[in-house]
């Protein structure tokens, strides 16, 4: 009986052990194919079981099978399916999955120097868009339309094409960093962003990511609200393209052809897009055209290097509309112009479209050339080299007699130029390093010219400083794009009012050191800048015909961040982060007007200081994720500029500087994904936030000279809320697929908490603007077609604003309601300046993808 019992156990335990003993241990990375980055939540299972896992936020998993060999299944909804072999103990490396709809597979160029937030453990506060849903929402909108169903976003949309302006966090585009594969693009001279100058970079963008607060960005960038990433297509990895043709209000058409031979056995791959657009633009009188292109080459010739030249640009004019009094909006509708006034002796000319209140005439190629270099199985550098060359006009009719006579091009050309190189090494499994360098040289040339004699052949002008009347003879660029490009005004003597050039060139160094294991990471970022403008003056210069130089200003900078995570478990992360930023000012805060030579604002401005304060929670999972965010930023030693206006008759200019402006910033933001089924995806945000003013401000009063006219005056601006966009804005998206490739979606977005812009004080403060909401449609149809499928004929409409909802998008200005209430919209005095959002718009395209 001793024996048969040990017999038996030594059965088992053999059993039991040849059960161990069958099992394997599969490890892997799955990436998503749009953005080459990890995708978390992915299932793994192993096939003809029940076995499986998810992947953890940085797409790792580890599975045990229950055999030696077999195959695994990588699964993730709105994905292709993905089945592997294994064959005992297994790591499978990285395992690429593409959207299911997705014909467009890319390789990402520049990746060093591209910073997407997936490429650090440690976590920001980010949205990523991806290709197929720029492509489907878009429609003939700029990026700022696409951003708005993300917290904390709002899009201003303006008069005309490409006049959009969005706010991030309750800061401006002047204080949100835009990167292109890498290049930053806002204006060096003061941040701004001109959409119309980007008109195409939708069609080609594989990804945009929104970096809310301090952001994964290595560069040595000071932004305040965050950065947006677009990343365009480089190199395909396969031979394709797509037609595609689109209508829309107010008889908008689009054309757009794209092809790419992919990567072929040669190394090589070629990229091409171009593409033609033009409409009447919703509000009055505010027609525009435009073409768009792009070319990229790439050459891989192994597995250690790839390069890439790319080029694109928008070339466009469009008409303006200004902003105008509430009242002339509700006597005239929401379509009304307040700049049209150059019909009104002269109706031909309005009706040619040429000039109606004037035109933005503006192109703008971008060139970048991008290396891509592996040194080993650890390390990487990676280096983008690129320029730019900027020609356009902002051109107005000039009136003599009540007749038009010519029109007037303020000219804003630049030449630009940078490099920006990242190296990148894994000290160990846990340690990672990085460090490159930032260089940006900018040259802005400013003038004033004729673009084109209407009823003249000659002008006569005056120059201020050097006396005495010459004349204009020639005219440059017209409403032509392309004239302006290649036939810009390089003669001094065709130049008037003002005639200028400025010099930015920036320098800066960063680094980021970051630890991680299975379940925390932590990080260190720091860079340091150092900047320095030029300003050389010609038409005002002291001896005619001699430029005169100004002295040199050099501001250093610095940031530093630093922050950690924690994960719970595989679908549960928190982090925190901090940042603290000393931020050059802006060219714009240093001289003292454009008109009036070479003088610097005296004191001295100094640097910005910039604290940022977040910590987040993350929920993954395959049914429902979510991202928390919390965020507490402090922008000090902020400055305000205005000044009395151009023409103010009798009295002399005066230019009014406030300085030590605080303004607090601090929220929270919730970001809600569900895929309920299949068929079903649920998107869904809400962003609180309180934005004002903090404490006192210090107003100095200067002539044109520069010296201080006025003794300095405290300002009050404590508690005064800032405007221009909705501190409180919630948005939900639903796409259903009710058969096979047929989709229909909606968005919902609520704006409340606004405020207007303008001077504003304690004693005088914001208005407070009624609160709106939209909703827009969009339904999609694919047609499968060609052999195995290959090709695809797409169909897709857009309405926005379907319920054609009436509301007020901006106002300037803070006179305060009227007790009659006739003199009142909704609570507003009708005589502040503002503008209306538009009504119902639409949009209809037809794409054949190849």
């Amino acid at each position: 009986m001793k024996k048969t019992t040990q017999f038996l156990l030594l059965t088992v335990a053999l059993l039991f052990s040849s059960t161990i003993f069958a099992q394997s241990k599969i490890t892997g990375t799955v990436i998503d194919a749009d953005l080459n980055a990890p995708l978390p939540g992915a299932n793994v299972i192993e096939k003809g079981t029940t076995n499986g896992v998810s992947t953890d936020f940085d797409g790792n998993f580890t599975l045990t099978a229950q055999a030696t060999s077999g195959q695994i299944v990588v699964s993730y909804v709105g994905y292709g399916k993905v089945t592997l072999s294994f064959n005992g103990d297994t790591n499978l490396g990285k395992i690429t999955i593409s959207p299911d709809n997705s014909l467009e597979e890319v390789v990402i160029t520049g990746t060093g120097v591209i910073d997407l937030a997936e490429d650090r453990k440690t976590p920001v506060a980010v949205s990523t868009i991806k290709a197929n849903e720029i492509r489907e929402r878009a429609g003939n909108w700029d990026l700022p339309e696409v951003l708005k169903s993300t917290p904390s976003v709002q899009n201003i949309k303006g008069g005309g094409f490409g006049d959009g302006q969005m706010f991030l966090r309750g800061f401006d585009q002047t204080n949100t960093a835009f990167m292109l594969n890498g290049q930053p693009i806002n204006s060096p001279e003061d941040g701004r962003m001109f959409w119309s100058n980007w008109s195409g970079v939708l069609d080609v963008a594989n990804a945009v990511q929104v970096q809310r607060g301090l952001g994964s960005s290595k560069l040595a960038i000071s932004s305040v609200g965050g950065t947006v990433n677009i990343v365009t297509k480089t190199v395909d990895r396969r031979e394709g393209g797509f037609v595609q043709q689109m209508v829309g209000n107010d008889n908008y058409t689009k054309s757009t052809a794209y092809y790419s031979t992919g990567l072929m056995e040669s190394g090589w791959a070629f990229s091409a897009m171009l593409g033609h657009w033009q409409g009447e633009g919703y509000v009055n009188d505010t027609d525009g055209q435009g073409q768009t292109y792009f070319l990229s080459l790439g050459y891989k010739p192994n597995e250690n290097n790839l390069f890439n030249f790319l080029i694109t640009g928008a070339p466009q004019w469009h008409a303006a509309a200004g902003s105008g009094r509430i009242s002339d909006f509700l006597e005239n509708g929401r379509k009304y112009n307040s700049w049209n006034f150059s019909g009104v002796n002269s109706p031909n000319l309005l009706q040619s479209g040429r000039y109606p209140g004037g035109r933005n005439i503006y192109h703008k190629p971008v060139a970048n050339i991008s290396w891509d270099l592996t040194l080993g199985e650890n390390s990487s550098l990676s280096t983008i080299l690129y320029g730019s060359i900027g020609r356009g006009a902002f051109a107005a009719t000039q009136f003599s007699g009540g007749i038009p006579s010519y029109a007037r091009g303020s000219n804003n050309n630049h030449n630009w130029y940078g490099v920006v190189s990242n190296f990148n090494t894994e000290l160990n499994s846990n340690l990672s390093l990085n460090f490159g360098a930032d260089v940006r040289l900018y040259n802005g040339i400013h003038f004033r010219s004729a673009n084109e004699f209407l009823s003249v052949d000659s002008v006569n002008a005056f120059s201020i400083y050097n006396g005495g009347d010459y004349m204009l003879t020639k005219t440059f660029g017209g409403i032509n794009p392309w004239n302006l490009t290649f036939n810009p005004n390089d003669e001094h003597d065709q130049r008037f009012g003002y005639d200028y050039e400025e010099d930015i060139n920036y320098y800066g160094v960063f680094g980021q050191l970051e630890y991680s294991n299975d379940q925390f990471s932590a990080f260190f970022q720091g860079s340091a800048s150092t900047q320095t403008h030029v300003r050389t003056e010609y038409l005002n210069a002291a001896v005619e015909g001699v430029s005169e130089e100004s002295e040199k200003v050099n501001n250093p900078g610095f940031n530093l961040k630093a922050g950690a995570s924690y994960t719970i478990n595989v679908n549960n992360k928190v982090f925190a982060n901090v940042g603290y930023y000393s931020r050059q000012p802006f060219h714009s805060d240093l001289f003292i007007s454009d008109r009036n030579g070479n003088e610097l604002i005296m004191p001295e401005v100094e640097n910005q200081k910039i604290t940022g304060l977040e910590a987040g929670y993350q929920l993954g999972g395959e049914k429902i994720s979510a991202n928390l965010n919390l965020y507490y930023t402090i922008w000090d030693n902020r400055t305000l500029l205005s000044d009395n206006g151009e023409d103010q008759g009798s009295s002399a200019f005066r230019l009014f500087q406030t300085q030590g402006v605080k303004q607090v910033h601090s929220g929270v933001e919730l970001e809600v994904f569900a895929r309920p089924t299949d068929n079903l995806r649920v998107n869904g945000f809400l962003a609180i936030g309180d934005w004002k003013f903090d404490g006192n401000g210090t107003q100095r009063t200067f002539d044109e000279s520069g010296t201080i006219s006025d003794p300095d005056t405290e300002v009050d601006l404590d508690g005064v809320k800032v405007g221009g966009a909705a501190q409180f804005t919630a948005g939900a998206f639903a796409s259903y697929e009710f058969l096979p490739r047929f989709s229909v979606d909606g968005t919902w977005n609520l704006y409340n908490n606004l405020y207007s812009q303008g001077q504003a004080t304690a004693d005088s403060p914001p208005i407070e603007l009624p609160s709106y909401d939209t909703v827009d449609l969009g339904a999609s149809y694919k047609w499968l077609l060609g052999e195995n499928d290959q090709n695809a004929l797409q169909f897709r409409v857009n309405i926005n604003n379907i319920f054609d909802e009436v509301y007020l998008e901006s106002v300037s200005g803070n006179t305060a309601a009227s007790s009659i209430a006739s003199e009142n919209y909704k609570g507003v005095n009708v005589s502040n300046n503002g503008r209306f959002g538009y009504g119902r718009t639409w949009n209809v395209s037809l794409r054949y993808s190849f």
